[in-house]
């Protein structure tokens, strides 16, 4: 039994997202409540020619652990090499494989949600990998590769006879990509036809998506990606509301503004010390998804694309508010 999954526990997890989930964006995550990390998937190959790009994806804090190391790759005795490599790195407490990944760059080298087209060849992974590591191995998969092919039950049975120790299940197929509704009955068929812990996933975006799928399925924990890239707080909001079944207080726009400029800096003090232009001008997306929930998010967002440093963004953040005062004085002007 995995003990970030034992039967008192129901564990948040950040998705692994590719360009995201990087170690300051997870660091933060954990500060605001999520459980289990998981780092952004790399290339097995890519480990094992020692390519520094892909090791740095590897990097974690132990302030993070519960956290695993996702790779992708279409062979199992070389993806096994590779996790061996980065156990001897440093230890994360898990090693997850990548069968979900739904872009054309992954499943054209046959990695990510195309081996969901090649069960044997999928099982062979599963089991080359776990055959090859001392920690726990777990999955990370989509539910089919497309509408006629739905077979997350299948899969999710020879994960777990492959001795795969917990399998994550987003609702969708490969063919959606993020397009269209989670398929949770297929997440709890899953949940109910292995032994092993599922996590779900997809959709989730309230502590009241939590308390709803843990209370209609079987699954043993909640990952949750999209809605994070702009309210990272759900975390402690969906915790909240596990608690108390009341909503959390949503954080203001001063702890969003906050969380901004910290992210920027934190990014800057760990890869970026001497090139602020190009980590702020990396980080405008990130910045505009904060703004969504935000009034004049849109006015934001406009500023948010041209930003290129920190004191800039910090004129953005006073000015919005002038901003907001004169919309409010308009408002009340034309009543």
């Amino acid at each position: 039994m995995l003990p970030w999954l034992a039967t008192d526990r129901f564990p948040l997890y950040l998705a692994p997202m590719a360009g995201v989930t990087d170690v300051t964006f997870r660091g933060m995550c954990k500060e605001l409540g999520a459980d289990v990390m998981v780092t952004e998937f790399v290339s097995a190959e890519g480990i094992l020619q020692r390519d520094d790009r892909t090791r740095h994806y590897t990097e974690f804090d132990d302030s993070q652990r519960t956290l695993g190391v996702q790779l992708f790759g279409a062979d199992g005795v070389r993806m096994g090499e590779a996790a061996r490599k980065i156990i001897d790195w440093k230890q994360p407490d898990f090693i997850d494989i990548n069968f979900g990944c739904p872009v054309n760059k992954v499943v054209s080298k046959n990695g990510g949600s195309s081996l969901l087209k090649d069960c044997p060849l999928l099982q062979s992974v599963a089991a080359e990998v776990v055959k090859a590591v001392p920690i726990p191995v777990t999955a990370k998969m989509r539910i089919g590769w497309d509408a006629q092919t739905i077979n997350a039950v299948e899969v999710a049975r020879l994960l777990e006879d492959s001795g795969i120790q917990a399998i994550a299940v987003h609702g969708r197929t490969r063919a959606q990509g993020y397009t269209g509704v989670a398929d949770w009955e297929v997440i709890a068929q899953v949940a109910d036809a292995v032994k092993i812990p599922v996590i779900g996933n997809g959709d989730i975006h309230t502590g009241h998506d939590v308390q709803l799928r843990r209370s209609q399925t079987n699954v043993r924990g909640i990952m949750i990606g999209r809605a994070a890239m702009t309210n990272p707080w759900v975390f402690g909001e969906a915790k909240h509301f596990l608690a108390t079944g009341q909503h959390a207080t949503l954080a203001s726009i001063e702890d969003r503004f906050n969380f901004m400029r910290r992210h920027c800096q934190q990014a800057i003090a760990h890869d970026g010390r001497g090139r602020e232009f190009e980590m702020i001008r990396s980080m405008r997306n990130r910045l505009m998804n904060y703004t969504k929930s935000i009034p004049g998010g849109k006015w934001l967002r406009q500023h948010f694309s041209h930003v290129a440093s920190l004191t800039q963004l910090d004129d953005i953040l006073a000015a919005y508010f002038k901003h907001q005062e004169e919309v409010h004085r308009l408002s009340e002007a034309e009543a």
